[in-house]
């Protein structure tokens, strides 16, 4: 299967085994923008975010966002938004079914306007992100909430400040209900709030519009409710996950390799774990120079929330592993669906042994470029890196999941060396 783009079908090329040097810069970070375009109709008449990436799950926000009444312009990285046009409309399935992340219209709708109609989100179908968190938070705080069919409509005469304790530190809850929180009556306490980073920069622009939000990045996050919000302000974080890719790449295959434009403390699990695995890489400020490992040692990775190693990098960690010299194991503790990629990998020629969520992958092996599917966004780009390792050409199809979260990739990694392209069908 092949991705249809219009009438267009697009499969990922890639000729393996190509020396990679010079610089690649990192985008805004995909996890944050996601949420920040949402936030941005909470402000009274404008918001600017800056350092916006060109992916794909940016222009359904737009898309969303433009069906809302506000005006919006997208020029050198910024993107300009303008509400005096915005109404609270209801968001179908149409509009919510191309990205997850159209769940943060759900707080910041309930938030400016006591009332939100939205169908179910789409995304990744990486395992079960259930919604219940957002809406017994929103509960909390006095909304009621119908459901009919795959449709959610949540209303509140008036939101007040409540105590919310997450069972699971979700980033999504954490953000969704931080969104509604910021013109709730009285004060908030998220208990078991999620600390990653993007929840840093979402609350750093709620509070240039005037929020009074405290604790971010840490485990428990209070929010004063404020009768009126102004215009908002804010830079998309760097990317991580994207870092942490190329950064993958590069111990495989770098020459002076230069990932650009990163904040070393938000990779740092990432950089024991290489480390560990005897990874060549120097870290210099914002930027990692990184050279290609001939022998890697093997390691055991397991994902949890931040600041343990993350879940969108442990699918493109497990093909580095395939490169150690040894046995490793690669477990999964978030989502149930994230090791579809491994018989796509087992299929080039890795040698993996799949337990429920965790995988036992015996290296060094050779991987030869075939055939696969991205499966989702962070399958795809375990794919691309096998691709870019692999003896000959390999094709990876259903490509729409990774254009959602890298942005500009074949740019990028053509402009280091890499020989691949998006071909036509």
């Amino acid at each position: 299967m092949m991705t249809r783009k219009g009438d267009v079908l697009k499969r990922l090329v890639i000729e393996g085994k190509h020396e990679l040097s010079g610089t690649i810069k990192i985008g805004g970070a995909k996890n944050s923008v996601v949420a920040l375009i949402p936030a941005a109709i909470l402000a009274e008449d404008e918001a600017i975010i800056y350092n916006v990436p060109a992916i794909s799950d940016v222009t359904n926000l737009e898309i969303i966002t433009r069906y809302l009444g506000s005006d919006i312009t997208y020029e050198n990285e910024t993107i300009k938004i303008n509400n005096k046009g915005l109404q609270n409309k209801e968001i179908t399935s149409e509009y919510s079914s191309k990205l997850r992340a159209s769940y943060y219209y759900m707080g910041a709708l309930l938030s400016k306007y006591k009332h939100v109609e939205i169908s179910f989100p789409g995304g990744c179908n990486i395992g079960s992100r259930p919604i219940d968190f957002h809406l017994k938070g929103f509960a909390k705080m006095g909304a009621k909430i119908k459901q009919e069919g795959d449709k959610f409509i949540i209303s509140a005469k008036t939101l007040k400040g409540a105590e919310i304790f997450l069972d699971v530190a979700s980033v999504g809850a954490t953000l969704n209900l931080m969104l509604a929180a910021v013109k709730a009556e009285g004060t908030t306490h998220i208990y078991n709030a999620a600390m990653e980073p993007e929840i840093v920069n979402v609350a750093s622009f709620l509070n240039s519009m005037g929020a009074k939000v405290q604790g971010a990045g840490t485990s428990e996050i209070q929010i004063v409710g404020v009768e009126k919000l102004k215009n908002g302000i804010v830079e998309v974080i760097p990317d991580r996950i994207e870092a942490g890719t190329y950064l993958m790449i590069g111990s495989l295959l770098g020459k002076d390799l230069v990932i650009e434009g990163i904040i070393r403390e938000h990779l740092e699990s990432v950089l024991t774990k290489l480390h560990e695995a005897g990874a060549n890489f120097e870290v210099k400020g914002c930027k990692i120079i990184v050279n290609r490992t001939k022998k890697l040692k093997p390691v055991n990775v397991r994902t949890l929330v931040y600041p343990g190693f993350p879940t969108d990098l442990g699918q493109p960690m497990s093909t580095l592993l395939t490169q150690c010299e040894g046995e490793s194991m690669f477990e999964e503790t978030i989502y149930e669906n994230r090791m579809r990629h491994i018989k796509h990998l087992n299929s080039m020629g890795a040698d993996i042994k799949l337990f429920d969520k965790k995988a036992i992958i015996r290296g060094k092996t050779n991987l030869i470029g075939r055939e696969v599917i991205a499966t989702d966004l962070r399958a795809g780009a375990a794919m691309l890196v096998a691709g870019m390792i692999a003896e000959g050409t390999t094709i990876v199809t259903n490509i729409e999941h990774i254009l959602r979260g890298y942005e500009k990739i074949v740019d990028k990694l053509s402009s280091v060396g890499a020989v691949i392209k998006i071909d036509e069908i």
